[in-house]
């Protein structure tokens, strides 16, 4: 019997994706949605409760204002809203031994950021190793395409070609709506500082960090032990390997799949950590494909791609 899903909110980039992903699926059926009463609290409650799994794609008060409708549902909110909220599982199920099983028994999950999940899984094995301090001062910088700011970032970038070639610095208050659950999940007792951009691309992703006096190969010992048997987490060899071509890395290698790629690079003393990622998928719309297969009890990697 297939498992019933209403996307609330899928005429935007991350709904659009999901759609996409789910429209052809015979293990799932969607719920339509009639445009006219999208906003009605009780055509939503109605059409909530026809379904097994609520995906929200909506604003954050949207998403609050949704969950307060307090459906029979399961609910997957892919907003900031909820992600440290109490009752809410964190839907990345690679980041602890218990993650998988939290999502996998909830009823509330909350779909990650996309620059959390690239920092939080080149972050986490770490601080939980030792070899980063919990009381360290990160310094995080990362780039991701213009998708990232919806239709209207995306708009804008389109229809631009000068603006196109720039790339930009953004979030320069040092509050990005990201950084609560980059601290909080990472086990670091302090706010790393965050510094993100948009690039000239569409999609794709990375997210880096040095670590000054730190050993490369104890960096991917970490990665390697905690990562070896995730089908979506590829630690790549010291320096990168094949991945770098002509001594650049790109920050589209993901594009189309649920897969991060987590590498190292050192000189002997120091070291730099990426991640990588297509922020539409691992860091949206696959990651809540991923999380929707584990709240429905079918297989965790149906419908999705490690490799492009």
């Amino acid at each position: 019997m297939a498992n019933k899903v209403f996307i609330d909110g899928q005429e935007g980039t991350t709904g659009l994706e999901i759609f996409g992903y789910l429209d052809h699926r015979d293990d799932i059926e969607l719920i339509p949605v009639d445009t006219r009463f999208r906003k009605d609290p009780s055509y939503k409650r109605e059409r909530y409760n026809e379904s097994d799994v609520v995906v929200l794609c909506l604003p954050d008060a949207a998403a609050r204002d949704a969950v307060a409708l307090e459906a029979d549902s399961k609910v997957l909110d892919a907003s900031t809203a909820h992600r440290t909220s109490e009752g809410w599982a964190y839907g990345l199920p690679e980041l602890t031994r218990q993650s998988r099983a939290a999502i996998t028994q909830a009823k509330y999950v909350a779909n990650p950021g996309c620059y959390p999940t690239g920092f939080l899984l080149a972050a986490r094995p770490l601080i939980d190793a030792g070899i980063v301090d919990d009381q360290a001062a990160l310094q995080i910088h990362a780039v991701s395409g213009y998708s990232g700011g919806g239709k209207q970032l995306i708009a804008k970038y389109s229809s631009n070609a000068e603006q196109r070639m720039d790339t930009q610095i953004y979030g320069l208050n040092l509050r990005h709506k990201h950084l609560p659950e980059m601290t909080h999940f990472s086990g670091l007792a302090n706010d790393p500082v965050f510094l993100p951009s948009v690039g000239p691309f569409y999609r794709g992703m990375n997210v880096k960090f040095a670590l000054p006096h730190t050993d490369a190969e104890a960096i991917w010992q970490a990665w390697e032990a905690r990562y070896a048997e995730e089908p979506f987490v590829q630690v790549l060899p010291v320096g990168g390997g094949s991945a770098v071509v002509d001594g650049f890395l790109s920050a589209e290698r993901c594009n189309g799949t649920n897969r991060v790629d987590l590498l190292v690079a050192t000189n002997g003393v120091d070291s730099i950590v990426c991640a990588m990622l297509d922020n539409l998928g691992k860091g949206a719309a696959a990651a809540a494909i991923q999380n929707l297969n584990l709240m429905t009890g079918i297989e965790e990697t149906k419908g999705l791609k490690a490799y492009a």
